[in-house]
């Protein structure tokens, strides 16, 4: 089946996705379009965005004037637009106010710029996960509910074809009870080496840039792109890679989320600037099934011969949803034949994000809630969160997923949130 007759087929059919791919930029329209983040996958974003139509690139944001520079050179190959340029998101929104905004910042910096974006009056395009701590996540809910705007997660496996079908699949009960599901992301790599720091790049702000995080001597391991290893301004491993598998089995299992987290791991192997786990396990107790979580940076997963996906274990047999390997059933009843569903991806990034913004326009359009909504995001995110809480915690956490509270554990509750480097504030929900 390809890609458009899969869409005719699937429960996404209803929201009208676009099921062809580009083969060219189309006119600009009417929406006022920003993008703050302007790296490596702002600007995949923005490509589809350019690709869709509809708007006009008014503003680039970035604290690295070096990366803002190329953004810049790209999009005026790419387009007709000649957007401002900007480093402190703030003037951009105040003097542009843009009717979309694509927030493709590092995850401490999700949520003060998603909401005030919202509360300017924009739409929003949130990359994944949507927060640093699940406060931050429950303030950028509150705001899209109460100012009405919508705000979409890049959450492109919840529109990947073989995502949907999968999903489809396991929802059927062609898969039976499902017990346990296990998820992972396990990739190869060696000990590394500690890099000295040295002298800020003359074009990044970064103090601007740590923002409410706290002030770390600037490392080139950190910026630009190696961020998501470092504490201070992400969640390793787990926060990284998590949200997408923790959606896809919340959706597959009609879950709000786990009731009991527990998590273990360190750094056995990396010796180098990181800080997060380089291996990780968590052990989430939901009511009727248990999901594991597990991750390594050594070793790969050269004996699965895939490195990264989710197991459904169930009375009927095993599931297995990849990425590039698209899904795959093996029966419990060894005389019944292997079902495969082949991938259909994007290149050069093998992602589908046209499919989220054709969502995302659509959802504007339509008044209603994106298939990748934030409360979605914020869910799989969550689930992401506790597990980095827990371990840190060093103990099992209960969790009310109803009421998002942690159930009688005052040290753990405080993990929720953290303090702000001043002069930024915590945002409030």
């Amino acid at each position: 089946m390809n890609r458009s007759e899969f869409i005719k087929t699937s429960t996404l059919a209803g929201i009208g996705l676009i099921g062809s791919p580009f083969i060219a930029y189309k006119p600009q329209g009417k929406y006022k379009l920003a993008l703050i983040g302007s790296g490596w996958w702002g600007m995949n974003i923005l490509r589809e965005a350019l690709k869709y139509g509809g708007s006009t690139i008014v503003a680039l944001c970035d604290v690295d004037g070096n990366q803002l520079k190329k953004a810049n050179e790209e999009v005026i190959k790419l387009c007709t637009d000649k957007p401002k340029l900007y480093s402190d998101y703030r003037e951009l929104l105040k003097k542009e106010k843009p009717d979309l905004v694509i927030n493709a910042t590092p995850d401490h910096w999700h949520a003060l710029i998603a909401i005030a974006a919202m509360e300017s009056g924009a739409h929003l395009f949130l990359e994944k996960p949507i927060g640093h701590t699940i406060g931050e996540g429950k303030a950028i809910l509150a705001a899209a509910r109460n100012t009405g705007k919508t705000c979409i997660v890049d959450f492109h496996r919840r529109y990947s074809p073989h995502n949907v079908s999968g999903i489809e699949f396991i929802k059927s009960g062609k898969v039976g009870k499902i017990g346990m599901v296990r998820a992972f992301v396990h990739y190869g790599g060696d000990a590394g080496k500690v890099q000295p720091n040295t002298p800020v790049p003359k074009e990044l702000d970064w103090d601007f840039w740590c923002g409410p995080a706290p002030l770390q001597t600037y490392n080139s391991s950190i910026h630009p792109r190696s961020w998501r290893q470092f504490l201070n301004f992400a969640n390793g491993q787990l926060g990284d890679w998590g949200p997408h598998w923790f959606d896809q089995i919340l959706w597959a299992m009609d879950e709000k989320g786990p009731k009991k987290i527990f998590s273990t791991g360190g750094r056995a192997i990396k010796q180098d600037n990181t800080d997060a786990p380089d291996h990780q396990a968590v052990t989430y107790e939901f009511e009727n099934f248990t999901c594991l979580w597990e991750h390594r940076q050594f070793a790969g997963n050269e004996a699965e011969k895939t490195n990264v996906g989710v197991y459904f274990y169930g009375t009927e047999g095993t599931f297995h949803m990849g990425w590039l390997d698209g899904w795959t059933f093996y029966p419990a009843n060894k005389n019944k034949q292997v079902i495969h569903k082949d991938a259909s991806l994007n290149m050069p990034d093998q992602q589908n994000i046209d499919m989220v913004w054709a969502d995302f326009m659509k959802s504007i359009k339509n008044k209603t809630l994106p298939h990748a909504d934030i409360l979605h995001g914020h869910r799989a995110t969550n689930m992401a969160l506790l597990g980095m809480l827990a371990f840190k915690h060093g103990r099992s956490i209960s969790w009310d997923p109803n009421n998002e509270v942690i159930i009688e554990d005052k040290a753990a509750s405080e993990l929720l949130i953290r303090k702000y480097r001043l002069p930024w504030q915590y945002p409030q929900s």
